[in-house]
């Protein structure tokens, strides 16, 4: 019997609709995690702020449920309406980076320029923006597939490029350096799987290292903290640069292998700043412990995994390399925003996808999701086993 459960099991990840699976239940669960830890890790805040205990969580909340049908939509979605969305993204994109630099319609929160307020709400223009990069580079490669295919010259940097130059120059902008790494490593990423030659990827790798490196030389702040990362708890840097990295490096330490309970972190009481954003993981570490956050790396890791096996499964270009795109998205953003709570990196100041607080950050990674899986719903044979899995679960019940 229990032989018999196993290869069931093994079957079961062999089959192809198995990353539609890993996907939907790895984010579920991330989903669900990521509430009840900005529940616990914005209380405070939140009840300073409002009154209310439950403000951010509500905020949160109502995001999600905003997502969901977002979601569903992309998953829904025909291929063949994807490649005109695709075309216009660019320009989309390039517009709504501009809005955060619009007197009376931008706003500067930590001293970045790329938040508009709507309301009491306030939305990050940057987060679609990634989506919408990932889509129009996609689409671009796709040209360079099948110019290739028919035996004539392409370079995949130039026609690309201009696209992400014009991107960049607007996150930029707002001095956001942090999200202009995150695109620009997204970039990196799908140049590496359309087969961009190494020689050609160190040097695209080099030349958009040179203005990174200028913009950090030229900030005394974004110096500060590539010093402070190195040992925030020395004289110079614990009272100031290095304050966020030492408390987070105190929380997970803390936390020990099992935390020290859901509700009772002592760094959320003001010594963390961005709490249930940016530092939210440290807050998970000091809570559940090294249990808790090696789960979290788990799942992404399985997230992940399902991710790229989509795009390995992917009947065409577009949408192999729009789904590599979004799964170099997550993964350069979680391996960010860890690094930087456990101090191996500098603070760039991104959230943790689906875990953080952030609704433009939620809304866009559940975009993401649905067109991945409807990359996988669109696959006859997955489609079949999917349909199948229901028929049997309707004939059980």
């Amino acid at each position: 019997m229990t032989v018999h459960k196993a290869s069931q099991r093994k079957s079961l990840f062999a089959q192809p609709s198995s990353a539609y699976y890993l996907i939907l239940g790895s984010v579920s669960i991330l989903t669900a995690l990521g509430l009840v830890m900005v529940l616990s890790a914005s209380s405070v805040t939140s009840l300073n702020e409002s009154g209310n205990s439950f403000a951010v969580v509500l905020r949160q909340g109502i995001f999600l449920a905003l997502a969901l049908p977002l979601a569903w939509l992309a998953m829904h979605l025909k291929e063949t309406l994807w490649i005109p969305i695709a075309r216009t993204s660019l320009v989309v994109s390039a517009g709504l980076l501009i809005l955060p630099q619009i007197p009376g319609v931008g706003k500067t929160i930590g001293g970045n320029t790329n938040w508009i307020g709507i309301g009491s709400f306030t939305i990050q223009p940057s987060e679609f923006a990634k989506v919408g990069m990932i889509l129009w580079c996609a689409m671009r490669l796709r040209i360079h597939d099948q110019r290739s295919s028919q035996g004539k010259f392409s370079s995949p940097i130039s026609l690309i490029a201009p696209g992400v130059a014009l991107l960049l120059f607007l996150v930029l902008l707002g001095k956001d350096l942090g999200t202009a790494v995150v695109f620009a490593a997204i970039v990196a990423g799908i140049l590496f799987i359309s087969g961009l030659p190494m020689r050609a990827f160190a040097a695209f790798g080099f030349i958009l290292g040179i203005p990174f490196l200028i913009l950090i030389i030229n900030s005394s702040n974004r110096l500060n903290r590539f010093a402070a990362f190195f040992d925030p708890f020395s004289v110079e840097n614990y009272k100031g640069v290095g304050w966020q990295q030492a408390h987070s490096i105190m929380g997970l330490a803390s936390g020990g292998a099992l935390g020290t309970g859901l509700g009772s972190s002592k760094q959320k009481w003001g010594n963390l700043p961005e709490a249930h954003t940016d530092f939210i993981f440290a807050v998970i570490g000091e809570e559940l412990g090294l249990l808790g956050t090696l789960a979290v790396l788990i799942l992404f890791g399985i997230l992940i995994l399902g991710i790229f096996r989509v795009a390995l499964r992917a009947e065409n270009s577009f949408e192999r390399y729009a789904s590599a795109g979004i799964g170099c998205w997550f993964a350069i953003q979680v391996l960010l925003n860890i690094g930087t709570v456990i101090s191996v990196l500098p603070v760039v100041g991104v959230t943790l996808p689906f875990i953080s607080y952030g609704g433009s950050s939620l809304l866009a990674s559940f975009i993401s999701i649905g067109f991945v899986l409807g990359v996988l719903r669109r696959d006859p044979v997955i489609a079949a086993e999917i349909a199948e899995r229901k028929r049997s679960r309707s004939a059980r019940g």
